[in-house]
């Protein structure tokens, strides 16, 4: 007798031909839709092949279902994850449950990071202009030049030689606004862990709070830009203008611009492997689920749309022939009845899992469980309290 093992590519693609559970079903699948179809009274024109092929379409549906729902639950948490159905074995990712992250979260904070000065994947770049006395307007595409007396915009290379964002003008050195901490700041007292010796029993030695250090920086930075400065400045497009116009020779010859080129997503600063990682539903690393792991729910569904695939198939096959003539008359099939209503069991049994699905999104459960906490919350206010005492618990 010719079984599912013993035979040379039973099924189509063979996802699940490996798959111990998948082959001892697939023998029972034969015998279960052939009886329910009315094989001991009729001949069901069906092939083990043909069952195991409808046996293998059901399962794949029934995965594709999963981790399509699946990927509207964890897409954010997987965005920038290795890509591709087969990241894992024949199953990817499909089951196993990830641990929350906020990547997708801060590559959408990214950007604003990166205008802020504070950070990002996308690099300023700060440099300086020659300022000559009686000259007030300036080209900063021509002009800029970097700390290695090299022109700024000559060095960018591919989409980032583009416009450049000016996100600062400053009459002085950067690093410079910052000297002024010395041996009295409160992370100097940190690092020497108070190992100071007083002469007299009198001195007293205070410790200050780091965040006085941070007030004086930018007090000191603030007074760098605005109370030192008598200039200002219009930018339009690519020229810089001065006002007034420097013709004190006293004054700092250097007038110091930092920049930000064009911001390419697929080119950042600082190389990134997650850009060629998840980024939508088709490159989620889900495979085809394993039958051997899939519980008695999933299988019960499988079985059931194996049937009505079958019986789909056997009125396509019926249908062929209107009629099959016998002595003193015909029997007529009934393939169009059974192709209808393989098609009825089947769009119940898709919405019966779409619903489920779609009920169980982690952000459905979150949903459910705060639910949970409003209807037990109304229950123990019902709970009286003896004695006017509160209830403990624990």
């Amino acid at each position: 007798m010719t079984t599912f093992i013993n035979t040379l590519n039973p099924t189509p693609f063979g996802f699940y031909d490996s798959d111990t559970e998948f082959r001892g079903e697939a023998d029972a699948m034969v015998v279960y839709v052939k009886r329910k179809l009315g094989d001991d009274i009729l001949s069901v024109e069906l092939t083990k092949k043909q069952i195991w092929a409808c046996f293998e379409e059901s399962f794949t549906e029934f995965g594709a279902f999963i981790n399509k729902y699946q990927t509207k639950s964890e897409l954010a948490t997987l965005i920038g994850t290795t890509s591709g159905s087969f990241a894992t074995g024949s199953s990817g990712r499909s089951h196993q449950l990830p641990i929350p992250s906020l990547q997708f979260l801060m590559r959408l904070a990214d950007p604003y990071a990166a205008m802020a000065d504070t950070g990002g994947s996308y690099d300023s770049t700060l440099g300086y202009l020659n300022l000559t006395g009686s000259r007030q307007d300036y080209d900063i595409y021509s002009e800029l030049r970097d700390s290695n007396d090299n022109l700024i915009f000559d060095n960018l290379t591919g989409s980032q030689k583009t416009k450049m964002r000016v996100m600062e003008i400053m009459h002085f050195s950067p690093s410079a606004a910052y000297r002024f901490f010395d041996s009295t700041s409160a992370i100097n007292y940190l690092n020497n862990e108070f190992s100071f010796e007083s002469f007299t029993p009198e001195t007293i030695f205070y410790v200050l709070p780091v965040f006085e250090d941070v007030l004086r920086a930018q007090m000191m930075d603030i007074s760098q830009r605005v109370r030192r400065s008598n200039y200002s400045y219009r930018l339009i497009g690519r020229d810089l203008r001065i006002y007034p116009m420097p013709v004190n020779l006293q004054l700092p010859k250097k007038l110091y611009i930092r920049i930000m080129p064009f911001m390419d997503p697929y080119d950042p600063a600082y190389e990134d492997e997650t850009i060629f990682g998840v980024s939508n539903l088709s490159n989620v690393p889900y495979g085809n689920l394993e039958y051997i792991k899939i519980n008695s729910i999933g299988k019960n569904w499988v079985r059931q749309m194996a049937l009505a695939l079958c019986k789909e198939l056997l009125g396509l096959v019926r249908s062929k022939f209107k009629g099959v003539p016998i002595p003193n008359g015909d029997v007529t099939l009934n393939g169009e009845d059974l192709i209808s209503q393989a098609r009825e069991d089947k769009e119940k049994l898709y919405n019966e899992l779409k619903e489920l699905l779609e009920s169980l999104t982690y952000e459905k459960l979150i949903e459910q469980e705060a639910i949970k906490v409003e209807n037990m919350i109304k229950q123990l206010r019902a709970i009286p309290m003896p004695l006017g005492k509160a209830i403990v618990i624990g």
